[in-house]
């Protein structure tokens, strides 16, 4: 932006001295003409006067008329093309405060000035990124509306079932248990929908502070050991001893949504692998699983919100496409990266890797001198 500023400035300069030197070039020019005008009407008659301050009078009204002569027509064609190209800009930049952000400034003729062209160009990359975060917003609403309605229908649906006062005792303890999990089902959704939004305002909590990593991790696994001992997962671990200066309560929120991914997508008797170890100044983890896998596109939007490689599956699972999206803008908060690599049938492999000393949050300032 501040070499963009500095070039602007340069071509502003330029652009000054060029309209300065045409002017007066331009002053001489229809001087000259006057002069040259006055000497020819002197040779074909005597009409006018001799006085020198008279000659002198009508040559500088001479010259003034030929600039008006000249520049009348210049200036007329050259308002009529800055009209037509700010016509243009206003036009689109009001469609987009309509909330048209699929407008787009095609190129014109009129358009061939550098600066006219950068802010052309430079409306159009706002319009697409404007449309883009539209089409991203209407989607998100369209998932949250879907994972919202889906279990109140159940609820409704189950609710109403149990109004029948002949329903068997087996029946009704039956639906009932399906309601208590769509209920739960829906409190997860509101509290990930929750944790996300917070997670991506400028106002969350952050407070990193040195702690033991392998200690977390070891917590962490034994926490979810009803879980995988249920699937009679075999869990591996190498922890080296190992000291992070991170949001201890935030990366905790990481290592559950991973290790709980892992356990839901390996089947009866896999194993899911955890390993932690430095890279230089870098701290690395690595959960590796047996599952099910992902296929290429899948893993290209398995950070998305709501995204979720197989719904059916999911939706058996109970996911609601939340969980990754949170590990993801923790990373990022962390100014770490996590990348994932799967095999379709064959399991999945998260790679997570910490920078030494995160500095979340850097504002871009705009210097202007």
């Amino acid at each position: 932006m501040k070499q963009w500023i500095q070039h602007f400035r340069k071509q502003m300069w330029v652009r000054m001295t060029t309209a300065i030197c045409s002017l007066i070039l331009f002053f001489l020019a229809c001087e000259a003409a006057s002069y040259g005008l006055i000497y020819w009407i002197r040779l074909k008659s005597d009409l006018l006067p001799t006085a020198e301050w008279v000659q002198l009078l009508v040559t500088q009204l001479l010259t003034f008329a030929i600039m008006s002569c000249v520049a009348t027509p210049i200036a007329f064609v050259a308002k009529r093309k800055s009209g037509n190209v700010f016509g243009t800009l206003i036009s689109t930049i009001n469609s987009v405060s309509k909330g048209d952000f699929t407008v787009k400034i095609a190129y014109h003729k009129h358009f061939e000035d550098e600066q006219f062209l950068d802010l052309v160009e430079s409306i159009n990359h706002m319009t697409a990124q404007l449309n883009e975060l539209e089409t991203l917003r209407q989607e998100f609403i369209s998932n949250v509306s879907h994972e919202i309605q889906s279990p109140l229908t159940s609820i409704r649906g189950f609710a109403r079932a149990l109004q029948d006062p002949d329903l068997p005792i087996d029946m009704r303890v039956h639906y009932l248990g399906i309601i208590e999990t769509e209920s739960v089902r829906l409190s997860k959704l509101s509290e990930n929908l929750l944790k996300l939004t917070s997670l991506e305002s400028k106002h969350h909590p952050f407070q990193p502070k040195p702690y033991r990593l392998d200690l977390q991790l070891k917590t962490t696994i034994l926490a979810c050991e009803p879980q995988w001992r249920e699937k009679n997962i075999e869990v591996e671990a190498e922890l080296t001893e190992h000291t992070v200066l991170a949001d201890e309560e935030m990366m905790s929120q990481v290592w559950i949504n991973l290790i709980h991914n892992s356990i839901k997508f390996t089947p009866q008797g896999g194993t899911i692998h955890v390993n932690l170890s430095q890279a230089g100044k870098e701290t690395v983890v690595r959960i590796t699983d047996t599952g099910i896998g992902m296929d290429t596109e899948s893993q290209q939007h398995i950070f998305e919100r709501f995204y979720k490689a197989d719904k059916s599956r999911n939706r058996d699972l109970g996911g609601n496409g939340l969980g990754l999206s949170i590990v993801k803008r923790i990373i990022d908060l962390h100014e770490g990266s996590i990348a994932v690599h799967s095999t379709l049938g064959v399991g999945t492999a998260f790679h997570i890797t910490l920078p030494p000393k995160p500095n979340p949050r850097k504002e871009k300032e705009i210097t202007v001198e």
